[in-house]
């Protein structure tokens, strides 16, 4: 009797043992509606890692702050590097994410051909590659999300158009050569004025506010009579408008990307218009698509994001 009581003993033991190790939050019991809790824990083994053309731009900031945002709240870590818009140190940057091992790489190329090197050298390690803004000319990539370019060029031309009539002599401000951005932008625009408006001067400013100053007081030495200005991106644009505000000339610009100082420069009347794109929204669309992706589901390969004319 004596040995069936110590049996019976070391049985009850190991039975509260048992319970005692299940971890906090689980149950014994099958359990219904966890997959957030199961997806909380899984994304928090995920690191993605973000390559951003620069971080002196406002836009590529607006992008890389939400899509960090959108990471965290998601409970996913980010790395995040900027390419200082060098090809190459975008290059580098891209194979230091890659020796770090991480899960995706979401890619803000600087430029659309060079990246493309970058990109293979992922797909060859099996590192999962998303584009935003701009795209690249080689290597798989999951999905490509970005405004419609060339929508927003021709959104720009139309508008300059209504704004200075038929024959008006004006000038465009290109953006880095060979980014997707700037051709895709240049082609909407060029389609819109083409045989309508007389595009006298063509030049980069390399999405570059001094930059743009600097060659909007070349293009108005050499073209003091043109009416109107578009530029690919903002920068440029604020920085031919202080070019055009120095010479005392009144001068349509329009710009691209409604950052927050061009806005503010559309509300004072300095700036015509600017094609708002959403750096926010690209940036949060990108981390979901990518944890989206991780996690197994399908995604788009390319997602657009709306884009609208912001005028005073």
């Amino acid at each position: 009797m004596k040995k069936q009581l110590i049996l019976l003993m070391a049985l009850l033991a190991t039975v509260l043992l048992s319970a005692c190790s299940v971890k906090p939050g689980f149950s014994l019991e099958p359990s219904f509606g966890t997959s957030a809790t199961s997806t909380e824990s899984s994304n928090d083994t995920l690191t993605i890692g973000l390559s951003v053309s620069t971080l002196n731009n406002p836009f590529f900031v607006t992008l890389s702050e939400n899509a960090q945002a959108k990471a965290k709240e998601l409970g996913v870590k980010t790395t995040i590097v900027d390419a200082q818009d060098n090809a190459s140190k975008q290059a580098s940057d891209i194979e230091d994410l890659i020796q770090q091992n991480v899960d995706l790489i979401i890619i803000n190329p600087v430029d659309s051909v060079a990246v493309a090197t970058a990109v293979e050298s992922a797909n060859a390690l099996n590192i999962p590659v998303i584009t935003v803004d701009r795209s690249s000319e080689g290597g798989e990539v999951v999905s490509h999300i970005a405004s419609d370019n060339v929508a927003g060029g021709k959104l720009a031309g139309e508008y300059i158009t209504e704004l200075v009539g038929e024959g008006a002599k004006v000038a465009e401000l290109e953006g880095v050569a060979g980014s997707s951005a700037a051709r895709d932008r240049g082609q909407g625009f060029n389609e819109a004025v083409t045989g309508i408006l007389d595009v006298v001067a063509k030049q980069t400013a390399n999405f570059n506010r001094s930059e743009g100053l600097t060659v909007m007081e070349n293009i108005l030495q050499s073209n003091p009579d043109i009416t109107a200005v578009f530029a690919h991106n903002d920068e440029m644009a604020l920085g031919a408008q202080e070019a055009i505000s120095a010479s005392g000339k009144k001068i349509v610009v329009v710009g691209f990307d409604a950052t927050d100082d061009a806005v503010a420069a559309v509300k004072a009347g300095s700036l015509a218009a600017t094609v708002a794109q959403k750096p926010d929204e690209i940036g949060k669309i990108a981390m979901e698509t990518a944890i989206a992706y991780l996690n197994g589901e399908t995604v788009e390969e390319v997602i657009p994001v709306n884009l609208e004319l912001i005028t005073k």
